[in-house]
């Protein structure tokens, strides 16, 4: 039986009017875009069974009318971000120039007129993709009153000072959870109160991971407060994934392994509540310069990274479809230009069909018991301007561009090392280290129970509140393993905050010259200064250097790994070990999901027993063995585990979406829907040998290619949707 659309477990954006060479048969589709061709779009997809979303962006998009006052009679032009030479911050490189723009209440007003028009052409969900404020902006007119506005006192660029710099971005993010509040909750009234129904709103966004490393500032986590929001799509895809970060020394892109962190940190948006995440995969990428293997490649990374996070079970399949089916990119051989190869279309529509089944009751995995964290706050893209050389210590700052990041001499600050530097030694060696918001400690009560082990420092983000050190020194106590990485040596430590202000709760002062010192009061550790410590039925291993150092060699990595090691040890708790390997591995239902990292403990291969289907591979092979290599991953279906009870016909993997199945006494039919242009494949389970097998695709039948397994008794079809994306299908086994 068909999956239920209204489950909207997949989906896709396009900003395209429907066509059936990119009609994935998705649950779901979001409608890309509030322009004079929206309602007609909106019908057309809905014409063809999708549930339909509309998706547009909040913080950018085609809103010249705005900008020059044709709508309000008001040009608007100073909203837009400026960085500190007064240029203004665009998107893209377009012939109509599309600024990132300053959340205004006005600019606010304007989305919610635009949106209005999607709720009366009856969308079911809207999508506010992307709330972005460059880390280098801040110099408009329009922030300088709304910094006057919230700090009660006059604007103070942000390349000033340390203090200058961090407040300006929280400025930044609570500017857009205002729009976002504001405009979620009036169109919700307004849905509710004009046609009775209820509007969902979901906020695609980068990782607070990536948003840190690319200098951009963003609500993130904050966004939970908001009741108007329903949920996210993690917008995590080889374009991020493959920014280059440092381990042991070496610069390099390590994409399945950013891919995992940042997933993680995505999966935290909605751990233990009720809203929806997708999670997004990408199978190219913004840029259009790379050749189909590389994309190919790096996709592959990505999905197998989000599978490894069992907590969610919704994706966004593809962003723009229309450019993967039909653009055209670098030949393998330097020459020209080319189609995507007809296998890697095929495989795609393998792995989106298979995404919509990895609901599964039943997970497995090696290291469920391990539960070990890196501590990361929203308040890590507050602090992300590059000191200069020479005036560091005076407190002079300096920002780039939104490509500067990429200029010779930026590498250091792209790279975000203070983080992977905590991260990578871990997950290296096989250790499912999760990232960990540190802001919802003091939003959920029992948010840390899960985990035994945390790390945590305060180089490269700070806590926004005291309580949150009250929760995680109460968390050690009763039996948790802290691992602090840090000297002190953040000029941010010197910021205006709440660790160092004049004056405390009851009046008492507070001159802790970092927050590490208040979070070691609480733990009774006042004096420490480096090594193991009891506190309560739990430990603390405390590392004073820069968590950077753990990124720059071999030997730091190795140091941080030890201490975590060790002061695992210190709990005495048999359960809780050190398990380091090269691999990562997960069983969801009939699937197997598994990835061999190198840079690891080991170069040897994870064999993994048969009879399995490799997913990744068009052709759908039975293979008795697969030896998974470094640097290699996959997606595997287990045939025993996945066989249906009744010996009846069942789908293995299909890229198609498969209805009416229907098993009969001579064989069995269904009917596959999808792109038509593209080859199809499927292998079902089958009782018995097949003796034909055929279609029936606009209005004429035709045989079709199979190939019987008679191990798995199961059977390989190949055929085509038609122009119509729909086909008939027909398996005979004779009487």
């Amino acid at each position: 039986m068909a999956r239920n659309r209204t489950e909207e477990r997949t989906g896709f954006q396009e900003s395209g009017a429907y066509h059936p060479d990119y009609d994935l048969q998705t649950d779901f589709v979001m409608v890309y875009g509030i322009d004079g061709t929206m309602e007609q779009r909106i019908g057309q997809w809905r014409d063809k069974g999708y549930i339909v979303h509309l998706m547009t962006g909040i913080a950018w998009g085609t809103y010249n009318d705005y900008l020059d006052g044709k709508t309000d009679g008001r040009t608007h032009w100073d909203e837009a971000q400026t960085d500190r030479s007064g240029e203004m911050i665009v998107h893209g490189k377009k012939p109509v120039v599309i600024p990132y723009m300053v959340p205004t209440l006005s600019f606010t007003d304007f989305l919610a007129e635009r949106i209005r028009i999607a709720v009366d052409a009856g969308v079911e969900a809207i999508h506010l993709e992307e709330p972005e404020f460059w880390v280098n902006g801040g110099y408009s007119e329009a922030f300088k009153r709304e910094w006057l506005l919230y700090y009660g006192e006059p604007w103070s660029p942000p390349h000033a000072s340390p203090d200058a710099q961090y407040r300006a971005s929280k400025l930044k993010a609570f500017l857009y959870t205002r729009a976002l509040d504001r405009l979620c909750a009036e169109m919700k009234d307004y849905a509710l109160l004009k046609y009775g129904r209820r509007l969902r709103f979901y906020v695609p966004t980068h990782s607070l991971i990536n948003y840190t490393q690319w200098r951009i500032v963003s609500p993130e986590s904050r966004l939970l407060e908001l009741p108007s929001i329903d949920g996210y799509i993690a917008q995590i895809w080889t374009g991020t994934s493959r920014t280059p970060n440092v381990y042991q020394g070496l610069r390099k892109e390590r994409t399945f392994e950013t891919a995992y962190l940042e997933y993680g940190i995505m999966q935290e948006l909605v751990r233990g509540t009720d809203r929806r995440m997708w999670f997004l995969h990408d199978p190219i990428e913004d840029n259009p310069n790379y050749t189909w293997s590389d994309y190919k490649q790096n996709y592959i990374k990505t999905v197998v990274a989000s599978l490894l996070h069992p907590g969610v079970a919704h994706y966004e399949v593809s962003p723009w479809p229309r450019r993967i089916f039909q653009g055209k990119y670098p030949s393998e051989d330097g020459i020209g230009k080319a189609a995507i190869p007809p296998d890697y279309a095929t495989t795609l529509l393998h792995v989106m069909h298979t995404l919509g089944n990895m609901a599964q009751d039943e997970v497995e995995t090696e290291d469920a018991a391990q539960g070990i964290g890196v501590l990361i706050a929203d308040s890590a893209m507050f602090q992300r301007m590059k000191p200069e050389s020479e005036a560091a210590n005076a407190g002079k700052y300096d920002g780039t561009d939104p490509e500067g990041f990429k200029k010779e001499g930026d590498t250091e600050l792209l790279d975000f090392s203070p983080f992977y530097g905590l991260a990578l030694p871990l997950l290296k060696h096989g250790i499912p280290v999760r990232p960990v918001q540190l802001d919802n400690v003091r939003r959920f009560a029992h948010y840390l129970e899960d985990y035994r082990v945390l790390l945590l420092s305060y180089e490269y983000m700070k806590p926004e509140y005291p309580d949150l050190h009250y929760a995680l020194a109460g968390w050690v106590r009763e039996g948790g393993a802290l691992i602090y990485v840090g000297d002190d040596s953040d000029p941010y430590h010197r910021i205006r905050a709440w660790w160092n202000e004049s004056k405390g709760s009851g009046g008492r002062a507070r001159t802790y010259g970092s927050p590490r010192e208040h979070l070691f009061e609480q733990l009774q550790l006042g004096g420490a200064d480096g090594g193991i410590y009891k506190a309560g039925k739990g430990a603390v291993g405390y590392l004073a250097v820069r968590p950077d150092d753990c990124a720059a060699s071999e030997a730091g990595a190795e140091a941080l790994r030890s201490l975590v090691r060790q002061t695992m040890e210190a709990l005495g708790d048999s359960a809780l070990s050190w398990r380091a390997k090269p691999y990562f591995k997960i069983k969801r239902g009939p699937y197997v999901i598994a990835a061999v990292m190198e840079e690891s403990v080991a170069d040897e291969p994870l064999v993994i027993d048969g009879p399995v289907v490799d997913l990744f591979d068009p052709s759908l092979p039975v293979k008795r063995e697969v030896r998974l290599m470094p640097g290699e991953q996959t997606l595997l279906f287990d045939v025993e585990a996945g066989r249906p009870a009744a010996d009846e016909a069942a789908v293995i993997s299909a890229s198609s979406r498969i209805e009416e199945l229907d098993s009969q006494a001579n064989g069995f039919t269904f009917i596959a829907r999808g792109p038509a242009s593209l080859r199809a494949t499927a292998r079902f389970y089958c009782p018995r040998m097949p003796v034909s097998a055929a279609l029936e695709c606009e209005g004429r039948t035709e045989s079709i290619a199979w190939d019987w397994d008679s191990g798995t008794r199961s059977v390989l079809l190949e055929y085509r949707h038609g122009s119509e994306n729909k086909a008939n299908v027909r398996v005979d086994w004779g009487s």
